[in-house]
């Protein structure tokens, strides 16, 4: 039986972290399946082609700028300077690759993560929102956008190791954030729907996009998992509030 927007409650109490482990024990059991495995190989195949791409196009110019830079403000690097330059171009151009792949995950990916989960997982929850696909375009663009600006305005917090680490995550857990959470409900839930449930939700969001940061800062080498492992965790978290919401508004 579908759920009538008008029949919703206006008023919602937050249900902090509820959810969240169950979410990630889930999206770690359905990153095993098949498809999802196969899933893993477009945001990794647009994260890399943008590396290179980045590095090819933009790294000798970024190179010679940070020379020329450091050598206006009359700073020596001495023997270390063929070794630091590469460090930070690689600093500032990577993680531009890497929104790329995450940008991928989110356009392409997710439509087929939530139609496995709608199957395997969640058979009898309604569809009732349709996934936009220019809605969804421009919410990753503008994430992608600041996230850039952000990320290249935050570097010279790498001076300050503690910092650099809060700007690391914190800029990761926006991105994870701000791109997966719209995609994960906008198939499922109306437009009231996802109002409430991410009023309702939102510790729980940012608490996936946080560990998704986290696991992004400490282990690099996962990145191949994240794009589609967080689909995964954003779309079971949030397909099982809506799953409970609309249990709470059925006659």
């Amino acid at each position: 039986m579908s759920t009538h927007p008008e029949a919703l409650p206006v008023v919602v109490r937050s249900a902090g972290f509820e959810g969240v482990g169950l979410a990630i024990g889930r999206a770690l059991r359905s990153q095993c399946r098949g498809p999802m495995l196969l899933a893993l190989l477009l945001p990794l195949f647009v994260a890399v082609i943008s590396a290179i791409a980045l590095l090819w196009f933009f790294g000798a110019t970024l190179s010679d700028w940070l020379q020329s830079a450091a050598s206006s403000y009359n700073v020596t690097l001495g023997a270390v300077d063929g070794m630091l330059i590469p460090i930070v171009v690689g600093i500032i151009l990577l993680p531009i690759a890497g929104i790329l792949g995450l940008v991928a995950a989110a356009i392409f990916v997710m439509p087929l993560v939530l139609r496995h989960l709608n199957e395997r997982d969640y058979p009898g929850l309604q569809r009732l929102g349709g996934h936009v696909f220019f809605p969804s375009l421009w919410n990753a663009t503008w994430v992608m956008v600041v996230f850039a600006v952000g990320w290249v305005l935050s570097l010279p917090l790498w001076m300050v190791p503690p910092l650099a680490i809060v700007a690391h995550v914190g800029w990761w857990a926006f991105a994870f954030t701000k791109i997966m959470r719209l995609d994960a409900l906008a198939d499922h839930a109306t437009p009231q729907e996802r109002k409430i449930l991410q009023a309702r939700h939102n510790r729980g969001f940012w608490a996936l996009g946080t560990i998704c940061a986290l696991i992004n800062f400490l282990v690099p080498p996962a990145w191949f998992l994240l794009p589609v492992l967080s689909a995964l965790m954003f779309s079971h978290f949030g397909l099982e509030a809506l799953r409970r919401l609309r249990s709470e508004t059925q006659p």
